[in-house]
């Protein structure tokens, strides 16, 4: 019986009615309402996420576009009613969120690591013997297993965006860019809006679950957005590629919301269980994407099982020739070992996993006319040829530039101002001109001469030359060219140099295009509180007054640098973190640096002709001089680096680093023999005490045999330093 048949029924038994009554009638069928509604909302939320799954997950669609219209249309008008049953992880919400400001900086939990790429069968081969040996040696794989071959799970290398998904209780609560692979851009807002990322993982998730995989479009959808780009007249997009990249890296949520995106899953980070212990619940790599399917991610699809090398190429074959038929472009095949105890004793080099490979496919080539070539200025003065081409499509863009690397290049190629040329292109290389059709060359094809053609730099208008004994042709303007000026003010503001932290090339870019910023000293100007640098800063796009204010403070704390980083930051060519310590540490303030001769800085341990040449010819330009004064009338001091302190068991001992060591970045481990006492050379002499070699070592090897000097590996460089 209903509460209001019941208050019905109390009405006819003729005893006095309660005033109440009619009150606490409506309140139960008021809470038997709001109990239904919550039912309903509930149940479609889950229907919903089921059509999504079916649709953008498994490709089988189980309703019509009209149906899933009034399915979503009713749960909105149940939220509207009750705002306070709205979840992050509901339907609703993937329309998008609020524009962003900017993206913050996620570091992640579990490194985001690179592939190796292999371009013929020949490295194939060698990859898999490769493993083979190392499986052999290790005891995993013995008795018949070498001869059937390594288990090998073969995938298709998406052509997206690589992204991390973090869940923690079953919610999504993080998304991020790969970036350089410790660090990468909050993308959360723009990761909600795509239908194929679960909100809430189906099923029983561990703690802590990050999902690796790629974001794409599909070559159907790529095509149907260029079709509305078109219908508002707005600009259509080259690629699926950068369409996709371009459309979770909006700094409004709203658009990535109206672009067709698909997200699949192929690896995993950081699985914790609620201890925080970590989790790796699946023996090999194929199982772990079940896994992952499990719970409502789309995984990978052609999915191969392989034995050995032969197995493998194989597979390459049959998807090359399949690949244009496939609904998503891909750039080539993925190679993994499956067996994930085989990968943990394979393990890593610097920013590649050992157990995995990308087989790239072949470049694609067009030809094309070579209209011109121009000249362009890098951040080191390096002059570097520019083909100006008739438009051609190639790889998926349409290219009009392509580099030509320098002018020893441009002959040794036989390449003319007005050839019919290859051009080349694969996945993110620069394009870069092949060679010359000789065939279609024309009788007036120009020979290119750089220096007839830039007898000084062209933008500043300084000198260039061109070293004995180098290919390159530079400029010898330094911080005073424009061209040089973006980049030179982003190394000087690097985390090596004066480590501004905020001040990244984006916003460099806008302060140098804006005329607000020429020179290092401009930079502090922007922290002078009579300058009104804060509002200014404020002013530019992606800034506000919390990151304005912030960047100040970074700036003001770089005021009293050490006089090593100060060095580094100028740019000086040849002079690298190492050479600028020593430096530093010789002659103690930049006066001494300034005008010291080359013979004085000869003195400088590991410093030779080449560098002692380089920094007094910077120091020789007026220019470069006047940007030391400037920083000193910012209230820059230089501050003196501090010697080595305490027994320091490398002290006075310089070492070599060649080829990939199995755990440690050169950088980590060219901090660990400075920390040390010890100094890094980039060549080998007679006054090196021990060559660092790891996998891939290249010719100092020979040169520390040729010396007699030692070589060890990463283990003996732990030992020394009283590590192992």
């Amino acid at each position: 019986m209903t509460a209001r048949a019941d208050a019905h029924a109390a009405g006819q038994g003729g005893s006095r009615p309660d005033p109440a009554a009619p009150d606490a009638a409506a309140d139960t069928a008021a809470v038997a309402r709001a109990a239904a509604d919550r039912q309903r909302l509930e149940a479609l939320r889950a229907e919903i996420e089921s059509h999504n799954r079916r649709y953008y997950v498994e490709d089988a669609p189980s309703v019509s576009d009209a149906q899933y219209d009034r399915l979503m249309a009713e749960l909105q008008a149940l939220e509207r009613e009750h705002p306070d049953w709205v979840t992050p992880d509901s339907p609703t919400q993937r329309v998008g969120a609020a524009p962003l400001a900017h993206f913050a900086t996620v570091r992640h939990a579990v490194r985001m690591l690179s592939l190796g790429n292999a371009f013929d069968a020949e490295d194939i081969v060698a990859f898999d013997e490769r493993i083979v040996s190392t499986l052999i040696g290790s005891g995993l794989l013995a008795g018949a297993a070498p001869e059937a071959g390594v288990a090998y799970v073969a995938e298709y290398k998406f052509d997206g965006l690589a992204v991390s998904l973090r869940y923690e209780g079953g919610r999504l609560v993080q998304a991020a860019t790969r970036g350089d692979g410790a660090r990468g851009e909050d993308i959360t807002a723009n990761i909600r809006t795509l239908r194929s990322v679960p909100l809430r993982l189906r099923g029983e998730a561990p703690a802590v679950l990050e999902v690796r995989g790629e974001v794409l479009m599909t070559r159907a959808d790529f095509a149907r957005l260029n079709e509305a780009q078109v219908a508002r007249g707005d600009k259509p997009f080259v690629n699926p590629r950068n369409a996709a990249a371009g459309s979770l890296r909006q700094l409004d949520p709203r658009v990535t919301a109206t672009r067709p995106l698909r997200f699949y899953a192929y690896g995993w980070g950081q699985i914790q269980d609620d201890r925080g212990a970590d989790l790796r619940p699946r023996p090999t790599h194929s199982a772990m994407l079940d896994w992952l399917a499990g719970f409502g991610f789309a995984v990978s699809p052609g999915r191969t099982a392989c034995r050995g090398a032969a197995g493998l190429l194989r597979f390459y074959e049959t998807v090359g020739a399949s690949r244009a038929e496939l609904p998503y472009e891909i750039d080539g095949v993925v190679y993994k070992v499956d067996d994930l105890r085989a990968q943990d004793v394979l393990g890593f080099v610097a920013r590649a996993p050992r157990f995995a490979i990308a087989h790239k496919f072949p470049a694609q080539e067009e030809t094309t006319r070579l209209i011109g070539i121009e000249v362009q200025v890098g951040r080191t003065g390096a002059l570097t040829p520019v083909a100006r081409l008739q438009p051609v499509f190639v790889g998926g863009v349409t290219v009009t530039n392509a580099t030509l690397h320098n002018e020893d290049e441009i002959r040794r190629k036989d390449v003319r101002i007005g050839d019919t040329v290859v051009v080349r292109r694969a996945g993110d290389v620069i394009p870069e001109v092949v060679g010359p059709v000789l065939s279609l060359r024309p009788a007036d094809a120009q020979v290119f001469d750089l220096l007839a053609a830039c007898p000084v730099c062209p933008v500043c208008g300084s000198a260039v030359e061109r070293p004995g004994g180098e290919a390159i042709t530079r400029c010898t303007g330094g911080l005073f060219c424009p061209a040089q000026r973006k980049q030179t003010l982003w190394h000087a503001a690097s985390r090596k140099a004066l480590d501004i932290d905020g001040l990244g090339d984006k916003l460099i870019e806008q302060l140098v295009d804006s005329g607000r910023v020429h020179t290092l000293a401009d930079l502090y100007k922007l922290a002078d509180p009579a300058g009104g640098g804060e509002l200014v800063l404020a002013s530019y796009p992606r800034m506000g007054a919390k990151s304005a204010r912030n960047l100040v403070e970074a700036i003001n704390q770089r005021r009293r640098p050490p006089l090593s980083r100060l060095l580094y930051a100028l740019g000086i060519r040849h002079v690298g973190e190492t050479t600028a310590r020593d430096v530093a540490r010789h002659f103690g303030s930049i006066e001494a640096i300034m005008d010291a001769s080359e013979e004085e800085l000869l003195q400088v341990p590991d410093v030779g002709p080449v560098v002692a040449a380089s920094i007094r010819r910077f120091f020789a330009e007026a220019h470069n001089r006047e940007v030391i004064a400037a920083l000193r009338a910012e209230g820059v001091e230089p501050q003196a680096d501090a010697a080595p302190a305490g027994e320091k068991p490398l002290a006075g001992k310089t070492l070599v680093l060649t080829g990939t060591l199995p755990t440690l970045s050169r950088d980590e481990a060219t901090r660990l023999i400075l920390a040390a006492g010890g100094k890094v050379s980039g060549s080998v002499s007679r006054k090196t005490a021990w060559v660092v070699a790891g996998e891939d070592a290249g010719s100092k090897l020979a040169k520390a045999a040729e010396l007699g000097v030692a070589v060890i590996d990463e283990a003996g460089l732990q030992a020394l330093l009283g590590q192992g």
